[in-house]
């Protein structure tokens, strides 16, 4: 699996990062998303689809 992340897209609800903490952050500052994992592990597919699926600026694209 492969993550990206449009931060000019991002509307900053966090709700890339209540799904998947381990995966996604948020710039302090701005409050943007910050992505930590690039190609995260299996047991994140579940959640990392959630979250793409939450944001509502669709900043978050998955490749399975």
């Amino acid at each position: 699996m492969k993550v990206t992340v449009d931060a000019n897209k991002c509307v900053s609800s966090g709700n890339c990062v209540l799904n998947d903490p381990e995966v996604f952050d948020q710039d302090e500052d701005a409050g943007v998303v910050i992505l930590l994992q690039e190609n995260p592990s299996p047991e994140h597919a579940a959640a990392v689809h959630a979250a793409a699926l939450a944001c509502p600026g669709r900043a978050i694209t998955v490749e399975d």
